[in-house]
């Protein structure tokens, strides 16, 4: 028996300027932009990983307005897991990101458990870090 990881959702605020931070700036592409309700999945990957779909959508996306309203108040703390994303250069990665205008919540250090690593927010507040083995 095996097992994998299919997608990973995110919740943000604004799908679009979501698109623009994971894809232009961390360099994820966007494999399906789906509708439904009046509301936005849209899932986007990495050759990487090509089996993994990360899934934006905005806090009310497929939940009730309690339960949106919950997670929307919860992304809005900047409380929400954290996303960690691996590269083989996080020194470049990090150059790429933050002259995207996103939010430096630390440059690139090396960790005492191990990894070099830095961390951003996205749009939406959601911390977001990026880490390189040593």
């Amino acid at each position: 028996m095996t097992i994998s990881l299919k997608f990973c959702n995110i919740t943000v605020n604004d799908v679009d300027e979501s698109i623009a931070f994971y894809s232009d700036a961390l360099g994820l592409k966007v494999h399906d932009d789906v509708g439904a309700e009046g509301f936005r999945w849209v899932t986007l990957g990495s050759d990487a990983q090509p089996g993994l779909g990360i899934v934006l959508s905005a806090p009310h996306a497929g939940r009730s307005q309690a339960d949106g309203d919950a997670l929307q108040e919860l992304m809005t703390k900047g409380v929400l897991p954290i996303l960690v994303f691996a590269t083989d250069d996080v020194d470049a990665l990090f150059e790429t990101v933050r002259a995207s205008g996103a939010e430096v919540l630390q440059e690139p250090m090396d960790q005492d458990w191990g990894p070099r690593d830095c961390a951003f927010r996205d749009p939406s507040g959601n911390m977001v870090r990026v880490a390189q083995a040593v």
